[in-house]
């Protein structure tokens, strides 16, 4: 429990209120400060454990501009508000609190909050101490390896991205005139970049190369630079420029490494984000450095001074490159997408809940599937719900089972979805369509580890991780009354959000070749590939329905093309000119089933709720499903 919590709030009246409950609950609150100043001033003194923040304080400074102080210090804070401006909101959610209460204050939502809010801070805490017990073990692992030192660094520029996120890195030490770059092109996948391809690349000569190499700022301590500051460290070190120009980057985290054969080793890690690092991530990597010091300084203290090492340019296939890939049913390569990747091999790792964000046909099944497969449950079931095709009044019974007699057609007693995923994992997709009764029962499952029957006594055990997915904005639907704030903030542990296909241009290709192999496979067409002109026409598509429909496109594509190359694509149901003339006059049921299936292809089979294919076609959800009965449509 939190002992130590400091209360940041300009009206006087409600911070008393607030500290009343606090201390009736068993709080100790080290202080109520109404500005900025005020706060850092007690927080300095006292060192609370948690902070109560008002978004809007006395002075300049509100308190989004303190929970970017706090996310520094590593103090977790909760947003109290009364506002319900979207922009603001959303502006306080980039900053990642650990929960958010809407004035006025109810004494069990106040506590419940609080509860959530000191599991999720753990619940970082121990992902982070995971991933350094990790990165120490693997780091002491590459000392080992035998062969050039570009090979062992590779090794380490792979253990690194898993905890720190780089797009570049470059490595460079006082003993070596050598550099080594590694530029990310695909999951655990780098292209070696050292000097000679360095030039090569900028097209610049030896001399010129040489002579902005002599701009290069031996820095001595950890340091981070965003995008602005970034630039400004360019204008003084113009290999920072360089490589800033030529690769894209925005941000840039330094890190000395003191060794005593190899002198100072210079990490320098780019990223083509602009806000990614932050002091969290230099606290993390001082504590890592004693580990990285002694691996690094076997790998270049054994390096000869002879000429044998290997020269690579820009085409050069990575010695520890290979297709082999952890992900299934993923592909591209997009630095979009290489985040959500990393995200998927950290939170595989760990047993907190996952919430899945993004818009329909990102493909938020996959990750859920892809998060499983290389955890510790993967032996285990994965059960997949679709919370928005199941109907209100069976939800329950689906989740958690029903003992026999518990209602009209309950003739013998089963077991829910949740005893069925025992020590694996459930994804509950369309999590923002659930009923809020049920929603309160799901919460019990996440703080408990327990379930209930419906019509049943007895309390059963569970060992289930939870994954969530929606496509729905939760805090509108929290701020509207149809989603519980507690259940949100304990789902919300670990939330990725999953690019549109807009967002990943360079993957839209890779999906299309893709998909054309494997409907080609499935059809039996020998189709060798896709024309110049139908490329271009997919570069170009805005592609609403995002990976689905794209899929979708391809698979129609195949079926109907005869040839050997795809040199057309259908987006839609094929047009009276594309019919041949001797095609066959459907009857109406026909139509009817095509037409639903299609909806239903775009609501991913939801049938109720907002967005369902029942409210696409403008019918009542019960006519949809004995309609679907009649058609021989089955219910996925």
């Amino acid at each position: 429990m939190i002992r130590k919590i400091l209360i940041v709030e300009d009206e006087l009246i409600v911070a008393k209120d607030l500290e009343h409950i606090l201390l009736q609950a068993g709080y100790y609150v080290c202080g109520i400060a109404r500005s900025v100043a005020a706060a850092l001033d007690i927080i300095e003194r006292d060192q609370p454990e948690m902070v109560l923040l008002d978004i809007h304080l006395q002075g300049k400074l509100t308190g989004i501009d303190l929970a970017l102080v706090l996310n520094e210090m590593n103090i977790a804070f909760v947003y109290l508000s009364a506002n319900s401006d979207i922009q603001l909101l959303e502006k306080a959610k980039h900053t990642k609190p650990y929960g958010f209460m809407v004035k006025p204050f109810r004494d069990d939502e106040v506590i419940i909050t609080l509860d959530i809010a000191h599991f999720r801070h753990n619940s970082s805490l121990e992902t982070e101490l995971r991933k350094e017990e990790s990165l120490s073990k693997v780091l002491e692992s590459i000392e080992k390896l035998e062969g050039p030192p570009e090979n062992a660094l590779h090794a380490v520029a792979e253990a690194l991205q898993d905890a720190i996120p780089f797009d570049y890195l470059e490595i460079k030490s006082d003993s070596c005139s050598e550099r080594y770059g590694f530029l990310r092109i695909g999951f655990k996948e780098y292209q070696v970049i050292k000097n000679d391809a360095l030039q090569i690349i900028s097209g610049l000569t030896v001399d010129e190369l040489k002579d902005i190499e002599k701009t290069f700022l031996l820095f001595k301590k950890t340091a981070y630079y965003n995008k602005e500051q970034l630039a400004s460290l360019a204008e003084e070190d113009r290999m920072v420029a360089l490589h800033s120009k030529i690769f894209g980057l925005n941000s840039k985290l330094e890190l000395p490494v003191i060794s005593k054969a190899s002198g100072t080793i210079y990490l320098s890690f780019y990223s083509k984000s602009d806000r990614i690092y932050n002091s969290l991530v230099i606290r993390f990597t001082e504590r890592i450095a004693p580990a990285l010091s002694r691996t690094l300084e076997k790998i270049l203290h054994t390096e000869t001074n002879e000429n044998a090492a290997i020269v690579e340019n820009i085409t050069t296939e990575n010695p520890k490159e290979t297709d082999d890939s952890p992900f299934t049913g993923i592909v591209g390569k997009s630095q979009p997408l290489l985040s959500v990747l990393d995200f998927i091999t950290q939170a595989a790792t760990v047993d907190s809940s996952v919430l899945v964000l993004g818009e329909t046909g990102t493909g938020k099944e996959q990750v859920a599937r892809n998060i499983h497969n290389l955890s510790a449950r993967s032996k285990f079931p994965l059960i997949r719900v679709n919370c928005a095709a199941l109907p209100p009044n069976l939800i329950e019974s689906e989740l958690f089972g029903h003992e026999k007699g518990a209602f009209t057609d309950a003739s013998q007693t089963r077991e829910g979805l949740f005893e069925q995923a025992q020590h694996g994992t459930i994804f509950l997709d369309e999590i923002g369509d659930v009923p809020l009764e049920t929603q309160v029962k799901l919460l019990r499952v996440l703080q408990e580890k327990e379930i209930q029957r419906v019509g049943g006594r007895e309390i059963i055990k569970t060992d289930v991780r939870i994954i969530a997915a929606t496509n729905k904005n939760l805090e509108l639907e929290i701020a509207e009354g149809r989603f519980r704030m507690d259940l949100y903030y304990r789902l919300n542990v670990l939330p990725v959000y999953l690019p549109a296909l807009r967002e990943r241009g360079e993957d839209i290709l890779l999906l299309a070749d893709h998909f054309l192999r494997m409907y080609a496979g499935k059809y039996e067409k020998m189709i060798k590939g896709i024309t110049l002109p139908v490329r271009q026409q997919l570069l170009q598509m805005d592609y609403p329905g995002n990976i689905r429909e794209l899929e979708n496109i391809m698979e129609r594509s195949v079926v109907f093309t005869k040839g050997e190359f795809l040199d057309k694509i259908y987006t839609g149901s094929l047009s009276p000119a594309e019919n041949s003339s001797s095609a066959s006059i459907k009857t109406f049921d026909e139509i009817e089933k095509e037409h639903i299936l299609s909806i239903l292809a775009i609501c991913n089979h939801k049938i109720y709720g907002e967005g369902g294919a029942a409210q696409l076609l403008n019918v009542p959800p019960s006519t949809l499903t004995s309609k679907m009965k009649k058609l021989g449509i089955k219910k996925k």
